[in-house]
Parts: structure tokens; sequence; C-alpha cells
């Protein structure tokens, strides 16, 4: 079994390997097995030592072995004398990294009379599919809003997807000495709410200063993909002038209000319309304004922010939410104090995108 042509042979292979005897002590593992489960990982020798596991006490007699995938179809080959398969989810954290596998692990006898049994770990697909869904996480982050301010108008924005890829997208930008705000929130989650949500970031048309006419074109060209009837999206859009002291504001479906911080308090702006969908034919997106003096503030939401829940099940509110920009005196304080908040209330556990954009006025 361990001679050296067999030994060549198992070096090369793509899978991870590795024999260990009746008592499960392992006796091999192939640079494949060790590259993927732990740099620092010993070649041979007790199962905890070879996977570098942190649990304390004895291999195989703590409470969490009981879930270890390597020790069931271990255990399992050498009792039955028979192939056991198991799946094993295992994050493993590099020097500068964190890498996630997800694999199945498959043990089976291959030498009654020396009582060895070999196992193979095949989840080169599933890791290459986490290598994916990490290039597309760090893909959307590259569609966030670079800075801080935009057309003398400082803002500060917050955005905590649920799952890797998210289907909210904050966008601020400038035109013709003004600031714009876009906050859009996609049906889904997962990787084809990120797509839908880049998508999103694509076709709004930054170029066209009225925002109504904005939404009308992103619905037009989102009929163009075809949806079905599950795939929406919904839009708060907002448009900044400091000179004339003025912001207009357009909705598509968004049915979380824009809150107004001024010296008379906090308003709810909202403003009924249809969501960017094929449910209607050919909706109507209206456009309105409102005047501001300095120091108000200007703050726009997902829902994922006043239906994160808690252990309870109670929602955070649109109360909370205001109870908290009550009690900060600029964007940047508003998002900190939110999001320690939010992490308060749900522990930090969050079921829905998390997005926020807040402006000093």
């Amino acid at each position: 079994m361990f001679d050296t042509k067999y030994r060549k042979i198992l070096d090369a292979m793509p899978e991870g390997v590795f024999v260990f005897d009746e008592k499960m002590r392992v006796k091999y593992t192939n640079p494949s097995f060790r590259r993927s489960f732990s740099e620092s990982a010993k070649p041979k020798g007790n199962l905890k030592e070879v996977l570098a596991c942190n649990q304390s006490g004895v291999c195989g007699e703590a409470e969490v072995c009981k879930y270890c995938a390597f020790y069931k179809a271990m255990k399992g080959a050498v009792e039955d004398g028979v192939q056991r398969t198991e799946r094993v989810r295992k994050k493993v954290q590099r020097a500068d990294r964190t890498d996630v596998f997800s694999l199945r692990v498959r043990a089976l006898p291959v030498d009654e009379k020396k009582r060895l049994f070999v196992g193979l770990t095949d989840g080169r697909l599933e890791t290459d599919k986490e290598k994916d869904l990490l290039s597309a996480k760090q893909m959307q982050q590259r569609l966030l809003p670079a800075g801080r301010t935009a057309a003398g108008v400082a803002y500060e924005y917050m955005y905590l997807p649920c799952l890797e890829v998210g289907g909210d997208i904050p966008d601020v930008y400038e035109l013709d000495g003004k600031a714009y705000g876009v906050l859009a929130d996609v049906s889904g989650k997962g990787v084809s709410a990120g797509m839908l949500s880049a998508f999103v970031k694509a076709a709004f048309d930054r170029k066209q200063p009225s925002l109504s006419k904005a939404l009308q074109g992103l619905g037009e060209k989102f009929k163009e993909l075809n949806q079905d009837e599950r795939s929406y999206i919904t839009v708060a859009a907002v448009g900044i002038d400091k000179d004339e002291g003025l912001f207009r504001y357009a909705f598509a479906g968004h049915n979380v209000p824009i809150l107004l911080k001024n010296k008379e308090g906090i308003h709810e702006i909202e403003l009924p319309s249809a969501p960017i969908s094929n449910w209607f034919d050919d909706p109507v997106y209206e456009e309105k304004s409102l005047p501001f003096e300095k120091g108000d503030m200007l703050v726009l939401l997902t829902d994922g922010v006043t239906e994160c829940k808690n252990a309870r099940r109670e929602e955070f509110g649109i109360e909370r939410t205001e109870n908290v920009l009550r009690q900060s005196y600029n964007a940047q304080d508003f998002v900190g104090k939110l999001r320690a908040a939010l992490s308060v209330f749900c522990g930090g556990k969050y079921t829905d995108d998390v997005t926020v954009i807040a402006f000093d006025l």
C-alpha cells in the first residue's frame, strides 16, 4: 500500500486522500488533503492532529465529535467493514484568509490483512463555488459608493447583506452640481438577487435629472429581462439641491418611508407607487419636492432595517429607527448608532439585507 509507486499516484491526486488503520490512526495524507485542511497539519498521527482540530479533550470523545464527518465515516468503515459516506462543511483559517470547504468524505477498507482503510474527500466543485461566491461578493463591494460627499453634501451609508451576496444596492452620485441618492431592494436573496442588484446599478440612468423618468427607464429595461412575476425591484430615489434648499424624491414600490429630521422633529415621507416589475403595463412614477434647511438630515432605508427581528420575533420597526435618529447629530453618527442598536436588538443575526443612506443637508 505504501510503496513508492502508490505514494506517487496518491500524492498527485487532486482529491484529498488519507489512509488510516483500525485504531483510527492516520498513517498517510496526500498534499491535496493537507492543503485543504491546514497548512500546518501533520501528515500523519491521530485524527485531531491531522485536521488541526482545536477542540479540547480526547479525539472522538468530545461532544462536537458526534458531528465530525471524518470521525463518523472512519468509525463506520472500521466497525462495519464497508464504505461509509458523510458530508462536511469546514472553515479553515489561513494566514491571510478563511477558506470554506463543503465536501463529501468517503472511508472504506482496502487491505483486510493489514486492516488498512482509505479516506477520500470529494469537494472540488463545491469549493470552486465558494470561490465564485467570494468573487461575486468582492464584485458587489466594488459597486458600493466610493466617497463620503457628493456635490458638497456629506453622507454615510451602511450595507449589511444577510448572505455573502446581497439584494440591496445603495448608490450616491453627482449630476449637474446636485447630489443624488438611490436605494434599491430586489426580490430574493443570494446570488440571483445579487445579479439583479447589479442590473439596477447598470440600468438606472445616472445622467437623467428627472427621478421619475429614471424610474420609468429602469422599468422599461427590466421588462427586457423577461423575468417571471416573482421578480421585482423597489426603489427610493432623491435629488438634493443645496443652492435652492430643496430635495426631490420619487418611489417605485418602496414601502419604507424616507425620514427627514429637522428642527420640528422627524417627518415620514411616503409616496404610493408600483414596484419595478411585470405586474403592471404602464406604471406612472411621480416626483415631488420638499424644502430643507442647513442642519437637517435625510435618511433612506430598506425594510431589512424595520423588519429586523429579535429572539422574541419582535420587529425593530420604524419607531426604534426614529428614536435612534433623534439622538444622532449627523449622518455618520446616525449610521453608527443604528448599526449598534440593530446588532444589540437581533444579536447580529440578520434575516434580510440591511441598508441605509443618510445625508447631512
